[in-house]
């Protein structure tokens, strides 16, 4: 049976909390659907370069993942995210800083 899944809004608030507890800064970049928006984390590690993070169903398990979907320079990775929103404007965008890449996404209770 696939796991319940917690309203758009009420995980990003809860990711940011975790991350400013981490001591990562991050920003809502893009304000998505509070209820069924898919959200898409931007890492920015401060040297012109990011990362970018989807949820995707793992069908082995059952359960949703964290999966990097691409790394490069910043303008393409704001390309993508910027073409993604084009097909789902209930997106949600969440950028960190993170030098080191450390995203939190691999913790319990983040999928």
């Amino acid at each position: 049976m696939p796991e319940p899944r917690l309203a758009a809004g009420i995980w990003v608030a809860a990711y940011l909390r975790r991350l400013g507890l981490a001591g990562i800064p991050a920003y809502v970049t893009r304000h998505g659907d509070d209820t069924a928006g898919s959200v898409m984390v931007k890492c920015a590690t401060l040297d012109r370069r990011a990362s970018l993070w989807v949820r995707e169903w793992d069908f082995e398990t059952d359960r949703r993942l964290w999966l990097r979907l691409n790394e490069a320079g910043e303008p393409e990775i704001d390309a993508e995210i910027a073409r993604n929103i084009a097909r789902d404007p209930d997106l949600w965008v969440i950028e960190i800083e993170s030098p080191d890449t450390r995203t939190l996404l691999d913790e319990d209770g983040l999928a």
